[in-house]
């Protein structure tokens, strides 16, 4: 099908360029299945969301019996057991693999990853505001990205992604990413934290910000900016709405730092990748702050689809998967081999700055102008990964690979091979 014979409009995508948007019919595992007989290997786990492929049978099986019993049902008042078992499930894993001193202890439902960001930044207000503090400033990182919603858009950085909403937006105060050990960061964020007007809270994504061009930093930065909110008491907001389930290389990407925030975001593997279902998790303290006899305190947050059942049991079947089978081993393998290929890419003249943590990794086409976002290059690189059966999306000049961790070594060296005659072709 046409872009001229479709009435769909597309996220991320400038139709006056006429690309090719082929038509997907079915998948499995790592692989896409066109309409034109096309088979696509899924390098990006369609936008970072399948963990362990496409169409796993015991999510599939999950979703299926739960649809048969249980479609939807309202939320405010009313409970179901798959939702239940999920919120069990979500603080059995964080319990045991984050510190326990100050543990998540309640989880809230919403759709995707920017509504948990939305609820995160809401729960920190509401917070402040309930126990009768002025504290309204939220600070963020330099480069960031948290979601396409009007809260989740104040808080990414600003830039092409939102400018023509800029009068929608919220002011906040920004950190620079950090350069070699930090500490530029850590001195910005403690200013902060000591100005007069205290910030309510600081959001970040732990480890790598993913849409601001796969940048990594370390876990030791992240601890001493998590310690820095801890000691001025500043709410700090874990956005794992990309790092989650297993993308650094363990569950969460905080549990490389360490350390337990107190507002957590989680999204797009929650489910597997299957089917929209996002939680937002809060330390005991957030959720006191809302509740009382007084209603005008609860939290004021919804949709018509909370936690719906057949979301929730995708995400059940996902949490089974994590407890029973040995999903790090398989993140380990698949990290070590595109290390290997990574580190052979690292020698091309034509790409720089290589990167790697867990089952994302990332190098830069060097181009003679206009690197970013919008660099002339990224059309021309997803029509060339796209001829030779690859979903790949780079980020600009940025080539990224965060596939399902079921993708074969064939099929990851079949990326990076094509990435190579990529940088031959393209680099500048």
């Amino acid at each position: 099908m046409t872009v001229s014979q479709s009435p769909v409009w597309h996220p991320f995508t400038q139709h006056g360029l006429h690309e090719a948007i082929p038509q997907v019919e079915r998948a499995e595992g790592a692989l896409l299945h066109c309409t034109s007989g096309t088979t696509l290997i899924d390098g990006i786990s369609s936008w970072w969301v399948i963990t362990h492929g496409h169409c796993d049978p015991r999510i599939v099986d999950a979703m299926q019996a739960q649809a048969a019993k249980l479609d939807q049902v309202i939320f405010a008042g009313y409970t179901h057991e798959p939702a239940e078992q999920v919120a069990r499930g979500l603080i059995r894993l964080t319990d045991t693999t984050l510190p326990s001193s100050d543990p998540l202890a309640h989880v809230f439902f919403s759709d995707s990853g920017s509504t948990a960001v939305e609820v995160g930044l809401k729960m920190a207000l509401g917070y402040w505001h309930n126990i009768g503090a002025a504290r309204y400033k939220i600070i963020v990182m330099e480069y960031s990205y948290h979601g396409d919603t009007i809260g989740a858009m104040s808080v990414g950085a600003r830039g092409v992604f939102n400018r023509a909403y800029a009068p929608l937006l919220f002011d906040v105060e920004t950190i620079p990413f950090p350069e070699a050990r930090g500490q530029n960061t850590l001195d910005a964020l403690e200013a902060l934290c000591r100005a007069p007007d205290k910030p309510a809270a600081l959001i970040v994504e732990p480890l790598i910000l993913g849409a601001g061009g796969m940048l990594v930093y370390g876990a030791d930065i992240l601890r001493e900016i998590a310690e820095i909110c801890r000691a001025h008491d500043v709410l700090f907001i874990a956005d794992e709405v990309m790092t989650g389930w297993g993308r650094t290389g363990t569950l969460f990407a905080c549990e490389q730092a360490g350390i337990t925030p107190d507002i957590l975001c989680t999204a797009k593997g929650l489910t597997g990748g299957s089917i929209p279902l996002a939680a937002t998790l809060a330390t005991a303290r957030i959720f006191a702050a809302h509740c009382s006899d007084d209603r005008a305190a609860m939290f004021f947050h919804s949709s018509s689809f909370t936690a719906n059942p057949i979301a929730c049991a995708a995400a059940a079947a996902n949490i089974a998967i994590w407890q029973g089978e040995d999903v790090r081993g398989r993140i380990a393998a698949l990290s070590a081999h595109m290390g290997e290929r990574i580190a052979r890419l690292a020698a091309h003249t034509a790409l720089e700055n290589p990167r790697i943590l867990g089952a994302i990794a990332a190098i830069d086409l060097k181009v003679g102008s206009s690197p970013g976002y919008l660099s002339e290059v990224a059309p021309t690189l997803r029509a060339f990964f796209l001829a030779r059966g690859l979903l790949l999306r780079p980020l600009g000049n940025s080539i990224y690979v965060m596939p399902p961790y079921c993708t074969t070594p064939g099929q990851i060296d079949a990326i990076f091979n094509a990435i190579s005659e990529a940088a031959d072709q393209f680099g500048g």
